[in-house]
């Protein structure tokens, strides 16, 4: 079954996935970068009061995902967006509206939770628990959600602001989004609720991924692409500077690397379904390492370029795999468990890599070390997981 004949049978289902994915944009670091400086102002903060207090609410998230994330396992799907999008105009309200910068920076919590961390957990467990023989499909089709995001709003938000200001360009953001959800949470074809909640009190079962190996053994893989892309975007002057080439053409390669995440996702989710997301786990990465030694080798523009699309190919195809391979092991039931302790840990990380790779620089690193450390890690990750696909290849077989 192709993707034509998969968007006609259940364009309902993949349409509020999708939109999930969409809806993370309010919530994701590019979009809220684009109103910095009047949120700084607003609220009366520094730049760098306004990185601290990012800072710390991203990291909380992180924690509240571990505690809210899993829900999803047992409380129906339409519920569970309903209270992600009520706590999410919330914080908007809370963002653009409060006169005390303290309930300014609960908004941005509040968003921050809500959009890059529970509409995205929405969407893919959606799309990995519904469909089965394409799943992988699903997931890539759900995916181009957040690459629509990525690529419409800049540029749609910096001609808007020429007419609005930054508050009222939210508020029509949101109510747009409220006139895409309405129809489907009262007429969407949602699901039931995949299982029982736990009694109170009662030890809850299932997979406990931070007390298990198998967990550990494939985080630093599926932890590579956003380490090392955000060091990538948040460092792009140095970067650029290092390799010899400009801040405008790295502006044209991230628009080239937003294109790459289509056939990253459209390919990436077709091989899933034919070969298996074990198979694909051990090359996924290989763009991207090529692109890594193509920089360091090379530099210039064509090492921009490289690490640009390397990257978007890696990352357009890295949902569909993840997703698949946690259901592999661990069961589609458990799937929201698993895939809140993965989210929280990428937040986690993210959080943390800027401030590793500031460190660097400052004690007299270039970018090409940089590059090399990266590309350490992506093998590193690479051989630490390979005892867990050998083993589930086996399985297979």
């Amino acid at each position: 079954m192709g993707y034509r004949t998969l968007l006609r049978d259940h364009r309902g289902l993949l349409g509020i996935a999708f939109l999930a994915m969409f809806t993370s944009s309010l919530g994701q670091s590019y979009f809220i970068g684009l109103f910095q400086a009047p949120i700084s102002e607003r609220l009366g903060l520094t730049a760098g009061q306004f990185g601290t207090a990012y800072a710390l609410v991203t990291l909380v998230a992180g924690f509240a995902m571990l505690r809210l994330g899993p829900s999803i396992d047992w409380v129906s799907p339409r519920r569970f967006a309903v209270i992600v999008l009520a706590a999410l105009t919330g914080g908007v309200l809370l963002l653009t509206l409060s006169p005390w910068w303290g309930l300014g920076v609960l908004g941005l919590g509040l968003i921050r939770l809500c959009g890059q961390g529970m509409m995205p957990h929405l969407g893919n467990t959606l799309a990995g628990r519904e469909f089965t023989t394409m799943r992988g499909r699903a997931l890539g089709l759900v995916s181009m959600g957040v690459m629509l995001g990525e690529t419409l709003l800049p540029p749609l938000m910096a001609a808007l602001l020429v007419w609005l200001g930054w508050r009222e360009l939210w508020w029509l953001f949101a109510l747009v989004l409220a006139g895409l959800w309405v129809p489907l949470l009262l007429r969407g074809p949602w699901p039931m609720a995949p299982g029982k909640r736990p009694v109170r009190g009662q030890r809850r079962q299932g997979p406990r991924p931070f007390r298990d190996p198998t967990f550990w053994k494939l985080l630093p893989l599926l932890m590579v692409l956003p380490i090392t892309m955000t060091g990538l975007f948040i460092y792009q002057a140095v970067m650029t500077a290092d390799l010899g080439s400009s801040l405008g053409v790295y502006a044209l390669a991230l628009a080239g690397m937003g294109l790459a995440k289509l056939p990253g996702a459209l390919l990436g989710g077709r091989w899933v379904d034919r070969l298996g997301p074990v198979r694909l786990a051990r090359f996924y990465l290989l763009p991207f390492a090529l692109a890594l030694v193509v920089a360091m080798t090379f530099g210039g523009h064509l090492g921009v370029w490289a690490l640009m699309v390397g990257g978007g190919l890696a990352i357009g195809a890295q949902e569909a795999i993840a997703t698949t391979l946690m259901i592999r092991i661990w069961g589609v039931e458990h799937l929201g468990t698993v895939r809140a302790t993965l989210s929280a840990c990428m937040v986690f990380a993210t959080g943390l890599a800027p401030a590793v790779l500031g460190i660097a620089l400052d004690l007299g690193a270039n970018f090409e070390m940089i590059l090399g450390g990266m590309l350490a890690f992506l093998v590193g990750g690479w051989w630490l997981a390979q005892g867990v696909l050998a083993s589930q290849a086996t399985r297979a077989t």
